[in-house]
Protein backbone atom coordinates (compact mmCIF):
# COMPACT_ATOMS: atom_id res chain seq x y z
CA UNK A 1 0.00 0.00 0.00
CA UNK A 2 1.05 3.67 -0.89
CA UNK A 3 2.36 5.53 2.03
CA UNK A 4 2.84 9.36 1.69
CA UNK A 5 5.76 11.23 1.99
CA UNK A 6 5.51 12.67 5.60
CA UNK A 7 4.82 8.72 6.33
CA UNK A 8 8.33 7.44 4.82
CA UNK A 9 10.01 10.72 6.46
CA UNK A 10 8.25 9.14 9.97
CA UNK A 11 9.62 5.44 9.54
CA UNK A 12 11.42 3.92 11.73
CA UNK A 13 14.95 2.45 10.38
CA UNK A 14 14.67 -0.25 13.20
CA UNK A 15 13.96 -3.86 12.49
CA UNK A 16 11.45 -4.97 9.61
CA UNK A 17 8.78 -6.24 11.82
CA UNK A 18 8.98 -2.45 13.43
CA UNK A 19 8.69 -0.98 9.55
CA UNK A 20 5.91 -3.12 8.68
CA UNK A 21 4.02 -2.14 12.17
CA UNK A 22 4.08 1.09 11.52
CA UNK A 23 3.20 0.77 7.12
CA UNK A 24 0.17 -1.05 8.99
CA UNK A 25 -1.00 1.90 11.58
CA UNK A 26 -0.14 4.17 8.61
CA UNK A 27 -2.86 2.64 6.32
CA UNK A 28 -5.31 2.13 9.25
CA UNK A 29 -4.86 6.04 10.02
CA UNK A 30 -5.35 6.75 6.42
CA UNK A 31 -8.41 4.73 6.13
CA UNK A 32 -10.19 6.07 9.16
CA UNK A 33 -9.60 9.64 7.54
CA UNK A 34 -11.28 8.40 4.37
CA UNK A 35 -14.51 6.86 6.60
CA UNK A 36 -15.00 10.29 8.89
CA UNK A 37 -14.47 11.87 5.36
CA UNK A 38 -17.06 9.90 3.69
CA UNK A 39 -19.29 9.78 6.90
CA UNK A 40 -19.96 13.45 6.82
CA UNK A 41 -20.84 14.08 3.20
CA UNK A 42 -23.02 11.35 2.81
CA UNK A 43 -24.58 12.87 5.86
CA UNK A 44 -24.68 16.27 4.97
CA UNK A 45 -26.05 15.41 1.25
CA UNK A 46 -28.96 13.70 3.48
CA UNK A 47 -29.45 16.88 5.16
CA UNK A 48 -29.69 19.03 2.04
CA UNK A 49 -31.37 16.21 0.48
CA UNK A 50 -34.59 16.52 3.09
CA UNK A 51 -36.27 19.75 1.46
CA UNK A 52 -36.32 17.91 -2.11
CA UNK A 53 -37.82 14.82 -0.78
CA UNK A 54 -40.23 16.57 1.02
CA UNK A 55 -40.97 18.48 -1.86
CA UNK A 56 -41.31 15.28 -3.90
CA UNK A 57 -43.36 13.22 -1.45
CA UNK A 58 -45.90 16.72 -1.27
CA UNK A 59 -46.42 16.65 -4.76
CA UNK A 60 -47.21 13.33 -5.28
CA UNK A 61 -50.30 13.15 -2.66
CA UNK A 62 -54.04 13.66 -3.10
CA UNK A 63 -55.86 16.70 -1.60
CA UNK A 64 -56.73 14.99 1.43
CA UNK A 65 -53.28 13.22 2.36
CA UNK A 66 -51.66 16.82 2.25
CA UNK A 67 -54.29 18.29 5.21
CA UNK A 68 -53.53 14.85 6.81
CA UNK A 69 -52.83 14.48 10.53
CA UNK A 70 -50.17 13.04 11.72
CA UNK A 71 -48.13 13.74 8.52
CA UNK A 72 -48.16 11.47 5.74
CA UNK A 73 -44.70 11.22 4.31
CA UNK A 74 -44.77 8.56 2.06
CA UNK A 75 -47.55 8.96 -0.64
CA UNK A 76 -50.04 5.80 -1.32
CA UNK A 77 -50.62 5.44 -3.84
CA UNK A 78 -48.99 8.56 -5.69
CA UNK A 79 -50.53 10.94 -7.57
CA UNK A 80 -48.21 11.28 -10.52
CA UNK A 81 -51.42 12.88 -12.52
CA UNK A 82 -50.49 16.03 -10.11
CA UNK A 83 -48.05 17.28 -12.91
CA UNK A 84 -50.53 16.94 -15.82
CA UNK A 85 -52.87 18.90 -14.14
CA UNK A 86 -50.68 21.97 -13.23
CA UNK A 87 -50.67 22.30 -17.15
CA UNK A 88 -54.04 22.79 -17.15
CA UNK A 89 -54.62 25.17 -14.00
CA UNK A 90 -52.73 27.82 -15.93
CA UNK A 91 -50.35 28.30 -18.96
CA UNK A 92 -47.12 26.60 -18.15
CA UNK A 93 -46.46 25.89 -21.57
CA UNK A 94 -46.42 30.16 -21.92
CA UNK A 95 -44.05 30.29 -18.96
CA UNK A 96 -41.92 27.83 -20.24
CA UNK A 97 -41.33 29.18 -23.25
CA UNK A 98 -41.03 32.75 -21.79
CA UNK A 99 -38.09 31.28 -19.97
CA UNK A 100 -36.57 29.68 -22.38
CA UNK A 101 -36.26 32.60 -24.40
CA UNK A 102 -35.49 35.43 -21.97
CA UNK A 103 -32.65 32.81 -20.77
CA UNK A 104 -31.31 31.87 -24.02
CA UNK A 105 -31.00 35.38 -25.33
CA UNK A 106 -29.83 36.75 -21.94
CA UNK A 107 -27.18 34.39 -21.91
CA UNK A 108 -25.64 35.07 -25.06
CA UNK A 109 -25.03 39.02 -23.71
CA UNK A 110 -23.62 37.64 -21.04
CA UNK A 111 -21.07 34.85 -22.29
CA UNK A 112 -20.40 37.74 -25.09
CA UNK A 113 -19.97 40.52 -22.66
CA UNK A 114 -17.96 38.66 -20.45
CA UNK A 115 -15.74 37.15 -22.99
CA UNK A 116 -14.99 40.83 -24.97
CA UNK A 117 -14.40 42.85 -21.68
CA UNK A 118 -11.86 40.31 -19.94
CA UNK A 119 -10.08 39.72 -22.44
CA UNK A 120 -9.68 43.21 -22.79
CA UNK A 121 -8.52 43.49 -19.13
CA UNK A 122 -6.33 40.70 -19.45
CA UNK A 123 -4.58 40.98 -22.67
CA UNK A 124 -5.11 44.41 -23.97
CA UNK A 125 -2.75 47.61 -23.26
CA UNK A 126 -4.98 50.69 -23.12
CA UNK A 127 -4.86 53.99 -20.60
CA UNK A 128 -6.26 53.43 -17.38
CA UNK A 129 -6.77 50.11 -17.69
CA UNK A 130 -6.05 48.70 -13.80
CA UNK A 131 -7.76 51.61 -12.77
CA UNK A 132 -11.00 50.90 -14.72
CA UNK A 133 -10.68 47.33 -13.57
CA UNK A 134 -10.36 48.21 -9.61
CA UNK A 135 -13.22 50.33 -10.24
CA UNK A 136 -15.16 47.86 -12.04
CA UNK A 137 -14.50 45.37 -8.91
CA UNK A 138 -15.77 47.82 -6.58
CA UNK A 139 -19.17 48.08 -8.78
CA UNK A 140 -19.65 44.67 -6.48
CA UNK A 141 -19.80 46.33 -3.04
CA UNK A 142 -22.98 47.67 -4.16
CA UNK A 143 -26.29 46.36 -3.11
CA UNK A 144 -28.85 46.10 -5.84
CA UNK A 145 -31.24 47.91 -4.01
CA UNK A 146 -28.77 50.82 -4.33
CA UNK A 147 -29.52 50.51 -8.29
CA UNK A 148 -32.94 49.37 -8.34
CA UNK A 149 -34.82 53.08 -8.00
CA UNK A 150 -32.35 54.82 -10.89
CA UNK A 151 -32.40 52.00 -13.31
CA UNK A 152 -36.29 51.37 -13.48
CA UNK A 153 -36.97 55.27 -13.96
CA UNK A 154 -34.22 54.73 -16.93
CA UNK A 155 -35.61 52.06 -18.30
CA UNK A 156 -39.67 53.73 -17.55
CA UNK A 157 -37.85 56.54 -19.72
CA UNK A 158 -37.16 54.46 -22.44
CA UNK A 159 -40.57 52.91 -22.58
CA UNK A 160 -39.48 49.51 -22.20
CA UNK A 161 -41.48 48.93 -18.77
CA UNK A 162 -43.34 45.47 -19.40
CA UNK A 163 -41.57 44.42 -22.24
CA UNK A 164 -38.52 41.75 -21.97
CA UNK A 165 -35.57 44.44 -22.91
CA UNK A 166 -34.96 45.74 -19.65
CA UNK A 167 -34.44 42.10 -18.51
CA UNK A 168 -32.38 40.64 -21.23
CA UNK A 169 -30.06 44.29 -23.11
CA UNK A 170 -28.12 44.98 -19.96
CA UNK A 171 -26.70 41.18 -19.96
CA UNK A 172 -25.16 42.63 -23.33
CA UNK A 173 -22.75 45.40 -21.84
CA UNK A 174 -20.85 42.99 -18.68
CA UNK A 175 -23.39 44.43 -15.45
CA UNK A 176 -22.19 40.89 -13.81
CA UNK A 177 -18.64 41.93 -13.06
CA UNK A 178 -17.95 38.09 -11.28
CA UNK A 179 -18.07 37.22 -14.90
CA UNK A 180 -16.01 39.47 -16.47
CA UNK A 181 -13.36 38.82 -13.64
CA UNK A 182 -13.58 34.92 -13.85
CA UNK A 183 -12.24 35.30 -17.85
CA UNK A 184 -9.68 37.85 -17.10
CA UNK A 185 -8.34 35.00 -14.72
CA UNK A 186 -8.57 32.58 -16.88
CA UNK A 187 -7.32 34.39 -19.66
CA UNK A 188 -4.09 35.32 -17.50
CA UNK A 189 -3.08 31.74 -17.29
CA UNK A 190 -3.10 31.09 -20.76
CA UNK A 191 0.79 31.47 -22.14
CA UNK A 192 1.31 34.44 -24.01
CA UNK A 193 3.82 33.08 -26.71
CA UNK A 194 0.60 31.44 -28.05
CA UNK A 195 -0.85 35.35 -28.78
CA UNK A 196 2.78 36.99 -30.01
CA UNK A 197 3.06 33.75 -32.52
CA UNK A 198 -0.82 34.79 -33.82
CA UNK A 199 0.00 38.05 -34.51
CA UNK A 200 3.19 37.52 -36.27
CA UNK A 201 1.02 35.76 -38.47
CA UNK A 202 -1.40 38.69 -38.87
CA UNK A 203 -4.09 37.45 -36.90
CA UNK A 204 -6.19 40.60 -35.14
CA UNK A 205 -7.26 40.59 -31.38
CA UNK A 206 -11.15 39.06 -32.74
CA UNK A 207 -9.27 36.40 -34.28
CA UNK A 208 -6.96 35.37 -31.50
CA UNK A 209 -9.99 35.33 -29.02
CA UNK A 210 -12.15 33.36 -31.16
CA UNK A 211 -9.60 31.06 -32.27
CA UNK A 212 -6.97 30.56 -29.60
CA UNK A 213 -8.44 32.13 -26.59
CA UNK A 214 -12.07 30.55 -25.99
CA UNK A 215 -11.11 26.61 -27.24
CA UNK A 216 -8.46 27.13 -24.36
CA UNK A 217 -11.28 28.64 -21.91
CA UNK A 218 -14.08 26.06 -22.81
CA UNK A 219 -14.03 25.49 -18.80
CA UNK A 220 -14.52 29.24 -17.64
CA UNK A 221 -17.21 29.75 -20.36
CA UNK A 222 -18.41 26.77 -19.12
CA UNK A 223 -19.24 27.83 -15.77
CA UNK A 224 -20.49 31.01 -16.87
CA UNK A 225 -23.36 29.34 -18.99
CA UNK A 226 -23.80 27.35 -15.97
CA UNK A 227 -23.70 30.09 -13.66
CA UNK A 228 -25.99 32.12 -15.70
CA UNK A 229 -28.32 29.55 -16.73
CA UNK A 230 -29.36 29.63 -13.11
CA UNK A 231 -29.77 33.12 -12.51
CA UNK A 232 -31.68 33.57 -15.56
CA UNK A 233 -34.14 30.76 -15.17
CA UNK A 234 -34.77 31.52 -11.30
CA UNK A 235 -34.73 34.83 -11.63
CA UNK A 236 -37.67 36.55 -9.92
CA UNK A 237 -36.78 40.03 -8.79
CA UNK A 238 -36.32 41.82 -12.46
CA UNK A 239 -39.73 40.71 -13.99
CA UNK A 240 -41.32 41.28 -11.24
CA UNK A 241 -39.87 45.05 -10.83
CA UNK A 242 -40.75 45.44 -14.83
CA UNK A 243 -43.66 43.04 -16.07
CA UNK A 244 -46.97 43.31 -15.52
CA UNK A 245 -48.37 41.61 -18.36
CA UNK A 246 -49.50 37.70 -17.53
CA UNK A 247 -48.63 36.40 -21.07
CA UNK A 248 -44.97 37.69 -20.44
CA UNK A 249 -44.23 35.93 -16.93
CA UNK A 250 -41.27 33.39 -16.84
CA UNK A 251 -41.82 30.37 -14.93
CA UNK A 252 -40.68 32.12 -11.63
CA UNK A 253 -43.46 34.99 -11.91
CA UNK A 254 -45.88 32.26 -13.49
CA UNK A 255 -44.75 29.56 -10.47
CA UNK A 256 -46.21 33.07 -7.44
CA UNK A 257 -49.06 33.49 -9.58
CA UNK A 258 -49.72 29.59 -9.60
CA UNK A 259 -49.56 29.57 -5.42
CA UNK A 260 -51.50 32.77 -5.04
CA UNK A 261 -54.33 30.98 -7.46
CA UNK A 262 -54.10 27.12 -5.94
CA UNK A 263 -53.39 28.07 -1.79
CA UNK A 264 -55.66 25.31 -1.10
CA UNK A 265 -53.75 23.14 -3.19
CA UNK A 266 -50.60 22.71 -2.14
CA UNK A 267 -49.87 19.28 -3.81
CA UNK A 268 -49.93 21.41 -7.28
CA UNK A 269 -47.44 24.11 -5.89
CA UNK A 270 -44.92 21.26 -4.97
CA UNK A 271 -45.30 19.38 -8.56
CA UNK A 272 -44.93 22.99 -9.95
CA UNK A 273 -41.68 23.60 -8.18
CA UNK A 274 -40.33 20.72 -9.07
CA UNK A 275 -41.12 21.12 -12.97
CA UNK A 276 -39.23 24.26 -13.04
CA UNK A 277 -36.08 22.83 -11.88
CA UNK A 278 -35.66 20.23 -14.09
CA UNK A 279 -33.98 22.05 -17.05
CA UNK A 280 -31.37 23.48 -14.18
CA UNK A 281 -30.90 20.21 -12.61
CA UNK A 282 -29.96 18.61 -15.86
CA UNK A 283 -27.48 21.22 -17.41
CA UNK A 284 -25.76 20.92 -13.72
CA UNK A 285 -25.06 17.72 -13.41
CA UNK A 286 -24.57 17.79 -17.33
CA UNK A 287 -21.58 20.08 -17.24
CA UNK A 288 -21.04 19.57 -13.47
CA UNK A 289 -17.25 18.55 -14.35
CA UNK A 290 -16.32 21.45 -16.74
CA UNK A 291 -18.08 24.13 -13.89
CA UNK A 292 -15.78 22.86 -11.11
CA UNK A 293 -12.72 22.77 -13.41
CA UNK A 294 -13.47 26.25 -14.37
CA UNK A 295 -13.68 27.15 -11.27
CA UNK A 296 -10.15 25.50 -9.85
CA UNK A 297 -7.74 26.81 -13.02
CA UNK A 298 -9.16 30.50 -12.52
CA UNK A 299 -5.83 32.08 -11.39
CA UNK A 300 -3.55 29.01 -12.10
CA UNK A 301 -0.73 29.27 -14.31
CA UNK A 302 0.29 26.67 -16.35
Amino acid sequence: MDLREEDIALAPTGPPRRRAAFRESAAWGRGIERAVVWLLLVGLGIIFLIPFLITLGDSLKTFQQIYTMPRVWIPKPPQWRNYVDIFHVLPFFTFFKNTIIITLTALSGQVVSACLVGYSFARLRWPFRDLCFILLLSTMMLPGQVTMIPIFLFFNWLGWVNTWLPIVVPAYFAVNVFNVFLMRQFFKTIPYSLEEAALIDGAGHLRILTTIMLPLAKPAVLAIIVLGFVHWWNDFMGPLIYLSDHTKYPISLGIKMFSDAQTVNPHYIMAASLVSIIPVVILFFSAQKYFVRGIALTGVKE
